[in-house]
């Protein structure tokens, strides 16, 4: 009966210890370790959030497509990363010089450019 405690504590204590391990991994970013270079440095998380899934959903892929796999959130070693700050500030530049010129645009809701006006969830938009 000992022997059967015994297995069952060794058992209970590694399970926590993969699901402790397991919790650290999957930990958010902090703000701190965050590595923003177009985007607002005091943006919220659950807005930062909001951003990346419209990434995903407007280019049909997934977190990995630009975050370097096995390097923290906040690595910069996937050059996807590069492409999509420049994709953003392109887009905010056309919303600003182009849109925002078109005769009233203040009060007719426009549709901005975005990634999906391009990519229409393809990480490689068509030229069809």
């Amino acid at each position: 009966m000992i022997r059967g405690n015994k297995r069952k504590m060794l058992l209970l204590a590694a399970l926590t210890g993969v699901f402790t391990v397991s919790l650290l991994s999957f930990s958010p970013i902090k703000q701190q370790d965050r590595n923003l270079k177009v985007l607002s440095k005091n943006i919220s998380d659950d807005k930062l959030d909001q951003i990346m899934d419209e990434f995903k959903a407007d280019l049909g892929v997934k977190c990995n497509y630009c975050h370097a796999p096995q390097q923290p959130k906040s690595s910069d070693a996937n050059p996807k990363k590069d492409i999509c700050r420049t994709m953003m500030r392109m887009t905010d530049e056309m919303n600003l010089k182009y849109v925002s010129l078109i005769p009233h645009a203040d009060t007719v809701k426009l549709q901005l450019v975005n990634c999906n006006t391009c990519h229409r969830g393809q990480a490689i938009p068509s030229v069809k």
